[in-house]
Parts: C-alpha cells; structure tokens; sequence
C-alpha cells in the first residue's frame, strides 16, 4: 500500500523547482511503489528545473539510477551522484541509442517532455520494446492529446491518445481473429491502464491463455 511518500516530498519540497498535477501521486506510487530499494534505472524525459529526478532519486532509493533527456543544455546543471542529464531531442534515435547502450536494463520511462504528438510517439517506439521485461513506460500530460498546439485534437489522427486506442486493439489481437496482427508489443504487455491525463503500460510476458470451467459434482 502507498504510503504517499512523493506527496509528502512535493509538498515538503524547498529545493529545485517541481511542478506536478496532485492527482498524480497516487498513480506514481500505484505503478512504481515495486521498484523501491531495488536499485532501478529510470529515464525521465524532460528535466526543466530538475526537481523531480531528485524526487525519483529518493523515492527509489540511494541505489537507483536516475536519467533525464532535455533539449536545454543548462539542465546539465542538476547533475548529481546517481542522476545524469542527456542533452538532446527525446525523438533523436542517436540520442536514444546512445543512453540505451549505456544503460541497456531501463526499468521506467517516464515521458514529461514535450507533449507533442510526434515527439511522444516517436519515444514510445524507440524506447519501449527495449524496456525490461516487467518494467513500466508512463507518459503523463496526456490531456495535450487534445489540443491542437501540440497536435493534438479529439479523435485527431497521430494524437498519442489514438495511438494508445490502437495499441489496445494490438493487446488483444489474438481476439480478432486476424484482424490485428500478434506483435511483440502483444506478446510482451500485459496491460495499457489510463488515466485523467496519464497512460501506464506495464511490460510483462504475456502467457498460454487458458479458460478452464469448473462443476460441482452431480448429486444423485
């Protein structure tokens, strides 16, 4: 059960800038609470004033890893033991096989960068299928889906919302009997949850489906 340590450090919080929706705690420590003290890696895309790389840092723990991508050079400034900033686009495949080489066992994303469509989708696809098997890829904000100055819109085409309305049907594609081709992001998810401006997708091998049926014994 939570025991709603980020709430208390975000409002306890008298260091480097942090700016989070309140609602969001409770979903941060619902999908993440299992990595603490297990020495994690995490990258977090888009760092601005560096205070929630703190946060993660101790929330997981002294072991942990903590990784931020930003366009903005000064934010190499928030550097510190166990946290280290890329400088660079979050969409740069470069960029991103250069951190994934270096650190090849990533157990979360979290994706706070730009919030545009194009940019959100093209991370997803860069990061995601190279994630640990049981790890978690978070991207939160997601109400910029519908907003058109970051490309979104309702029902807009390559809004991340649509993009995750697709990637459900690719969940389930051994349900529609061809329709949807089984993937390896269907083989290796186990569930998309979604939330007031947050989607999680947590990793998982999927196996054998089975559906067993169960009966009482006759009385005679």
């Amino acid at each position: 059960m939570s025991d709603g340590h980020l709430h208390k450090y975000f409002l306890n919080n008298a260091d480097k800038r942090l700016y989070k929706w309140i609602h969001y705690f409770d979903i941060y420590e619902r999908h993440f609470s299992r990595f603490r003290n297990k020495a994690p890696v995490m990258i977090e895309i888009g760092v601005f004033g560096g205070g929630s790389l703190a946060m993660w840092r101790d929330f997981f723990g002294p072991d942990s890893t903590i990784i931020g991508i930003d366009i903005n050079p000064e934010c190499k400034a928030h550097e510190a033991d166990g946290i280290e900033i890329f400088i660079g686009s979050q969409d740069d495949p470069a960029l991103i096989e250069q951190i994934l080489q270096k650190y090849p066992n990533v157990d979360i994303v979290l994706d706070d960068g730009s919030h545009i469509m194009e940019h959100m989708v093209a991370s997803f696809e860069l990061i995601y299928h190279r994630l640990n098997p049981k790890g978690v890829y978070m991207v939160e904000d997601t109400h910029t889906c519908y907003w058109p100055e970051y490309q979104g819109g309702l029902k807009q085409p390559g809004s991340f919302m649509e993009f995750t309305k697709n990637k459900m049907d690719e969940l389930n594609a051994v349900h529609t009997r061809g329709a949807v081709p089984v993937s390896g992001f269907t083989k290796s998810t186990d569930c998309i949850t979604s939330y007031d401006s947050i989607v999680v997708f947590e990793r998982r091998p999927q196996g054998a489906r089975q559906a067993p049926i169960t009966l009482g014994m006759a009385m005679t």
